[in-house]
């Protein structure tokens, strides 16, 4: 595998921004790609320093590309740039450009920890026809809550500048649009440790999805909010990622 770490200037956000990518080095066609998102207080970086993702991505033969996106919570902020949108629109061109990754809908995945769990169920909710599967480890996936705390991280109100209730920030909201069959649908894993602050959000939204005609593989642990957790996890997700053999 060789990891890279690559330096570019955003169209969409006007700046610079450092992007970190595992690939392959001897793939016979085009790898799979997992986009790999970090939490609320990491960067590019946390993933490729925290857990052993480079050798657990080498056992499948999949591209792993890991952005940074500050603490924008993957979303355009009211006061701020537009983060989502270089998420869905900037990243993927930007990196099938770099790297020799597949730009088929069943080789394209998305997982992320935390603030990036969310970040990954909403580009696989709101952008279904792009990934076969999408997975969230510890996700802060009631953005409406958060906003509720007696301290919201501080950017909160730089990011929505009224509650995302209803829109399509809130996951709750996107769910809704599945609860028909819809003609793409990304299947979902979802993992939270039970010691977890972020544990009775997960729960309310596992209970939401399975109202839907999602495929959701919900499962929970003893565990709280540790990076110890989270490299054990993304081990489960490799494992259970349709990844087809078109990379190795």
């Amino acid at each position: 595998m060789a990891q890279l770490t690559c330096r570019f200037a955003s169209q969409i956000l006007e700046v610079t921004l450092s992007l970190t990518a595992i690939v392959p080095e001897h793939a016979s066609a085009p790898s799979p790609v997992l986009y790999l998102l970090h939490g609320l207080s990491d960067d590019d970086s946390a993933w490729q320093r925290f857990s052993a993702i480079e050798r657990y991505a080498e056992n499948y033969g999949i591209a792993v590309v890991m952005p940074q996106v500050g603490r924008s919570y993957y979303t355009d902020m009211a006061f701020g740039p537009d983060w989502y949108r270089f998420l869905s629109e900037e990243l993927p061109i930007i990196s099938e450009r770099l790297f020799p990754i597949s730009t088929r809908r069943e080789d394209t995945f998305v997982a992320g920890l935390s603030m990036g769990g969310y970040g990954a169920f909403k580009w696989a909710l709101r952008q279904p026809e792009r990934f076969a599967a999408a997975a969230s480890l510890s996700g802060s996936l009631d953005i409406v809550a958060v906003g509720q705390r007696e301290t919201p991280p501080p950017e909160y109100p730089l990011i929505f500048d009224q509650s995302p209730a209803g829109s399509d920030d809130d996951l709750f909201a996107l769910l809704k649009r599945y609860r028909t069959p819809q003609p793409c649908q990304p299947a979902l894993f979802q993992w939270c440790g039970r010691d977890d602050a972020l544990y009775p959000a997960n729960v309310r939204f596992q209970e939401a999805a399975r109202e839907t005609a999602l495929a959701l593989d919900w499962h929970e642990s003893p565990g709280d909010h540790q990076w110890r957790y989270w490299d054990r996890q993304i081990q489960r997700v490799l494992k259970w990622l349709p990844i087809t053999a078109s990379g190795i």
